[in-house]
């Protein structure tokens, strides 16, 4: 199964991956969506990258870096990594994982391209790995990715109260899950 869709493909982790993981891990920025509580060092992400070879049977998990499928005649490469999409807690006897998804730049955000990579892991999850269902934590505040997940499929179905406590606030957290038909 080739994970390509019109605008991205999705593709395994690369040790050239290195810096940008390293760049988004530390983000701050995101690390109320991430559960992030300290900066990972070059060694801890070098480690992450050399495993990820492993399949997602012995980890429990897989990262798929988001690339666009376009020649960017300014810097000469054909493909421009964006992002990154995770399925966690793999659970190949109840037949569940949790999805993330991370588009880095704010520029990116909003074009179809989370849409896109979302369609594809999901695909992959129920086709590839016969899961049964997909769930994600979403914040009540984070209102693009709530619609993300909803036009995908995902349902609401439970609220977490003041789960998340972030620079001072507790915010709620959605339960979203995403069930084979």
């Amino acid at each position: 199964m080739q994970l390509v869709g019109e605008l991205i493909q999705l593709r395994a982790l690369e040790p050239s991956d290195l810096k940008l993981l390293y760049r988004w891990e530390n983000d701050s920025s995101v690390w109320s969506v991430s559960g992030t509580l300290v900066p990972f060092s070059k060694f801890v992400l070098e480690e992450f990258v050399n495993q990820a070879h492993q399949d997602i049977y012995t980890n429990k998990q897989i990262r798929l870096m988001i690339d666009l499928k376009y020649f960017d005649e300014e810097s000469e490469e054909e493909v421009q990594c964006i992002g990154c999409v995770d399925l966690f807690d793999f659970d190949p006897k109840n037949k569940r994982a949790g999805v993330g998804i991370l588009i880095a730049n704010q520029a990116d955000r909003g074009k179809g391209f989370a849409t896109e990579a979302l369609h594809l892991i999901i695909d992959y999850g129920f086709d590839v790995l016969d899961l049964h269902q997909l769930y994600s934590n979403v914040r009540v505040d984070n209102e693009s990715s709530v619609a993300l997940f909803k036009r995908l499929g995902f349902e609401i179905t439970g609220l977490k109260q003041d789960w998340i406590y972030y620079q001072g606030k507790f915010y709620d957290e959605y339960n979203m899950q995403l069930i084979r038909k």
